[in-house]
């Protein structure tokens, strides 16, 4: 049986976080977040270091990819078409549904005690 990593816990606040500033508490969640790590920085856990590194990268991307494209296809589209309105809400739904999925796969390797990397928009630095 192997020894559980006693920073396991931390990996997996930090991925319950990024869910929670995703999907019900933006911001508060996020500023959670940022102050878990600090806290952690220094963590001997490779396990909390990657889970913490991964949720603030991931965090970070998640704001600019669901804020910036959306204000993106706002200016491009006009706020008075209804085509504007389509592509936005297929955008955002789609975009926000794939970073819960990959908030939960984290949150289950976290909770397994395993590491984990976001695809695409993961820090393969940690």
């Amino acid at each position: 049986m192997m020894d559980e990593d006693p920073h396991a816990p931390v990996a997996v606040q930090a991925e319950a976080l990024y869910l929670l500033n995703l999907l019900l508490l933006p911001g508060l969640s996020f500023a959670a977040l940022l102050w878990l790590a600090h806290r952690h920085k220094g963590s001997p856990s490779d396990l909390a270091r990657c889970h913490l590194k991964q949720t603030i990268v991931a965090s970070l991307w998640a704001g600019a990819l669901l804020m910036a494209v959306t204000a993106t296809i706002l200016v491009m589209g006009g706020l008075h078409k209804p085509a504007t309105w389509v592509v936005l809400i297929l955008y955002f739904t789609c975009c926000h549904a794939v970073l819960a999925l990959l908030g939960i796969v984290g949150l289950s390797r976290a909770m397994a005690g395993k590491p984990y990397i976001y695809p695409l928009i993961g820090s393969h630095q940690w």
